[in-house]
């Protein structure tokens, strides 16, 4: 996750940072809606499990995209959900975005290139990624 991240930022992604890992033996409920800030300058990630070969995160954007001309190319599976919000992806070698609204979900493989091209400046925009092996 930690290479995850800093590819991210190297690329120039402007994000928070929030590790709110917890045990996984402590069984407490939490809420994928709580705690959202009211305004965001910055996309916001929040890492909220860890294991060896998978990670689950939280990312909340209102209005960030890509840099232009960068891609995104992680080294491992991902799986992301949409929960609230709306988004635009553009995969490389495609010529259209893909609009992506609550409860749509896509697996991006390990080194497909993309690039998040629009978040809704309106309204927070909530994604639940699984990184994986």
């Amino acid at each position: 996750m930690e290479a995850l991240l800093k590819e991210s930022l190297s690329r120039g992604a402007k994000i928070t940072i929030k590790n709110i890992n917890f045990k996984m033996s402590e069984m407490k409920i939490n809420n994928l809606f709580s705690n959202i800030p009211k305004k965001t300058k910055h996309e916001i990630l929040e890492i909220l499990m860890e294991k060896p070969n998978i990670s689950l995160e939280r990312i909340i954007s209102q209005g960030q995209a890509t840099p232009p001309g960068k891609w995104l190319e992680q080294k491992t599976n991902e799986w992301v959900i949409l929960l609230t919000g709306a988004a635009k992806l553009l995969f490389e070698g495609e010529t259209k975005s893909r609009l992506l609204q609550p409860g749509d979900y896509v697996y991006i493989p390990t080194l497909k290139r993309h690039r998040v091209e629009w978040t809704s400046p309106k309204h927070k925009t909530i994604w639940l990624a699984l990184h994986f092996v």
